[in-house]
């Protein structure tokens, strides 16, 4: 028997695109907006800048900066559907440093506090308020 030229192929790792593990972990409401988290640089994987479509597998790293918060989770897990809460938190591990550094902004947000408006704007308020609406951007 001669060898055959052709070398078979390695089994390949299962795995899924970014948009869509994003959208089944649930840290998006829709596709759309994961997918346009990843387009405007909010999302890494593997500490790399990612597309959409980018194949997620079970060990990768991925960074994730929704709002003024920023997970960095470990994937353990695939899926395509977008199951309960319970299902999506089994997808990833969240890291410890990652959970700490939420924990402190957030305690620093709520120590800092907003003050609260005095109350209705009055007339001439609302006016100064709607005109700088109406100032274009340079």
């Amino acid at each position: 028997m001669t060898a055959s030229p052709h070398r078979a192929a390695p089994p390949a790792t299962p795995s899924i695109r970014l948009d869509v593990w994003l959208w089944a972990a649930r840290f998006f409401k829709t596709r759309s907006l994961a997918k346009q988290a990843i387009e405007g640089g909010r999302i890494d994987c593997n500490d790399a800048p990612a597309k959409p479509s980018r194949a997620v597998r079970a060990g990768d790293r991925v960074r994730v900066r929704r709002g003024e918060e920023t997970f960095v989770v470990d994937v353990v897990a695939l899926s395509g559907q977008r199951g309960p809460a319970s299902v999506a938190q089994a997808l990833y591990r969240e890291t410890e440093e990652s959970r700490a550094a939420r924990e402190a902004q957030s305690e620093q947000r709520r120590m800092q506090g907003r003050a609260a408006p005095a109350g209705k704007p009055d007339k001439r308020a609302r006016r100064l308020i709607r005109a700088l609406g109406d100032i274009d951007a340079f």
